[in-house]
């Protein structure tokens, strides 16, 4: 397989305007391993085709800097011998280019719709393979397949098993081995992961390649790595498997957080750390979805929902509490910063891919009625017309404790909110204007100090 990949590094440095272009195979955002497993083995089944017009390219959807932080991917790649240097990362390759010059051909793993931003993509999309909630339109011309398995990489298994089993060697094996046993914890049932295609695919492999990693082995290497944030920052904890999500006003961040809510909420500086990464990549919010295991078998989950804007984290928080399909069973627990509310999962088969969907329709719904209540466009809070200039101030260090943050007073004139760097952020809506515009009233009277 290695040679492939750096086939595919010479084609990309070969592809001009005059070229047939490339067929593009990529995963979501997050480039979890299931992603790049889906988009390698997938891409590589598809070079055996002898129609294909199209050079298959498995480009992973994340910048080369953050690859690191995908610890268990990294761990995976060496194990099974194929180099990080082989590989190709987003922005190596410029998709929007290759669609303006009609060359580009596109098929999604582990998700089934484009992010906002690649929106434009959508018409090059010639095949899906998932496992999430099926939330993009049906077409003759692009084959779907969606089920609600444990892992991504039982779908491509049993794609390439059934269409071109010859394709299948010792690496491709493990690497769609390794994939399946992790997503699906070992295949325990308590952890409500698995399914019966998934055990299918893991004895198909076992039984082809029986000199395969011993599966409890393989699976406690790989858990261990992915568990290993020892010397990460919060913002790399945050972006080393994030997914984002936007609707009018609100763009947010929904990341999975490999330790306990406790051990995360102790984190010195945190509220900083939070505020800076919403400055830093331009979000409002940040969802953290905390997860750890008992006995490596059952999962226990909890959520901190963060904003400085006391609006979108309460409209975030009642929407999750709120929430019937599936319901999630929150507990309010206490938080020792003021602009993060945390909660205990009850359901704890409900993954971020459960969740997805209920922030989606949370989105829609809220953007619409945003729509119907009057849209404030013309407040644009990049113009630093709208802004004191002392709004450009950094996010002020703090402990942990609500009692030891200290910042300068909020000027009378801004229209930011708790955390100072907040302006370069998407447009408000109505109803966080409001809330703005009392506060300030209030600070006229009261001279009270703002927090970030």
């Amino acid at each position: 397989m290695e040679a492939y990949l750096r086939s595919c590094r010479d084609v990309l440095k070969g592809c001009s305007k005059n070229s047939p272009g490339l067929h593009v195979i990529m995963g979501n955002e997050a480039c979890d391993m299931d992603s790049m497993v889906s988009a390698l083995t997938f891409a590589y089944f598809l070079s055996k085709s002898l129609d294909c017009k199209r050079m298959p390219v498995p480009v992973l959807n994340i910048p080369r800097a953050e690859f690191p932080l995908r610890s268990d991917s990294t761990f995976l790649l060496r194990e099974s011998g194929l180099s990080q240097d082989c590989l190709l990362f987003r922005e190596e390759v410029d998709l929007h280019g290759l669609h303006k010059n009609k060359q580009l051909t596109l098929t999604l793993v582990d998700h089934n719709v484009l992010p906002s931003a690649d929106s434009e993509l959508e018409d090059d999309v010639v095949e899906v393979i998932d496992h999430h909630l099926l939330q993009r339109p049906t077409s003759p011309s692009c084959p779907v397949t969606v089920e609600p398995v444990g892992s991504c990489a039982t779908l491509v298994t049993e794609r390439i098993a059934q269409k071109a089993p010859e394709v299948l060697d010792h690496q491709v094996a493990q690497l769609l081995y390794g994939t399946i046993i992790l997503d699906c914890v070992n295949m325990a049932p308590e952890a409500g992961k698995v399914t019966p295609k998934d055990s299918q695919y893991a004895v198909f492999l076992e039984k082809r390649f029986p000199k395969l990693p011993k599966r409890g082995v393989l699976f406690q290497s790989l858990q261990n790595a992915k568990f290993d944030v020892s010397g990460l920052s919060t913002e790399q904890m945050l972006l080393k498997d994030m997914k984002a999500a936007s609707g009018g006003d609100l763009k947010l961040a929904v990341s999975v957080i490999y330790m306990t809510l406790e051990s995360f909420l102790q984190r010195r500086g945190l509220q900083q750390d939070l505020c800076e990464f919403c400055h830093n990549h331009n979000y409002n919010l940040v969802l953290a979805m905390t997860i750890s295991f008992i006995d490596n078998k059952e999962p226990l989950r909890q959520l901190a929902v963060y904003s400085s804007s006391t609006v979108y984290r309460e409209e975030m928080s009642k929407a999750l509490e709120k929430a019937k399909n599936p319901s999630l069973d929150l507990k309010p627990v206490s938080s020792p910063y003021p602009d993060v509310k945390a909660f205990i999962q009850g359901n704890t088969l409900a993954s971020r891919k459960k969740v997805m969907p209920i922030i989606t329709d949370f989105l829609k719904e809220r953007e619409r009625k945003v729509y119907q209540s009057g849209n404030i466009e013309d407040l644009d809070l990049d113009d630093d017309s709208n802004l004191d200039q002392s709004d450009s101030q950094q996010c002020p260090e703090d402990t942990g404790m609500e009692d030891d943050v200290q910042v300068p007073p909020t000027p009378m004139n801004s229209l930011v909110e708790g955390c100072p760097l907040d302006n370069g952020l998407p447009k408000i809506s109505p109803e966080v204007l409001v809330e703005k515009v009392s506060k300030m009233a209030s600070m006229e009277e009261m001279s009270s100090e703002g927090q970030c």
